[in-house]
């Protein structure tokens, strides 16, 4: 199963996990606690951990060609939660 994952810097990690779940739960299937979630999409999940002073996210997919597409979801999605804050997010496979 193909795999990425990044850790992100930020003092504003469980803010930000909380607003990513409670924005995709209109449309995808969500679990989430206080410290971890995963987002279940159509062709893959997305696994966030909140630790002190970073966010560690982790997209799984089915497919390699699902990867970079996830990747850049979710990236579009947490630099847009995070309003001013910048992020610096870099992918590893």
């Amino acid at each position: 199963m193909p795999m990425s994952r990044t850790e992100i810097a930020t003092e504003s990690a469980a803010k930000l996990m909380n607003r990513l779940c409670k924005h995709w739960a209109h449309k995808l299937e969500v679990e989430q606690g206080d410290t971890e979630s995963r987002v279940a999409f159509e062709d893959g999940s997305c696994l966030m951990q909140v630790e002190p002073g970073k966010l560690i996210v982790a997209i799984e997919t089915l497919e390699e060609e699902s990867l970079d597409r996830l990747e850049g979801i979710v990236n579009a999605h947490l630099e847009r939660m995070a309003g001013d804050e910048d992020l610096v997010i870099v992918w590893e496979n």
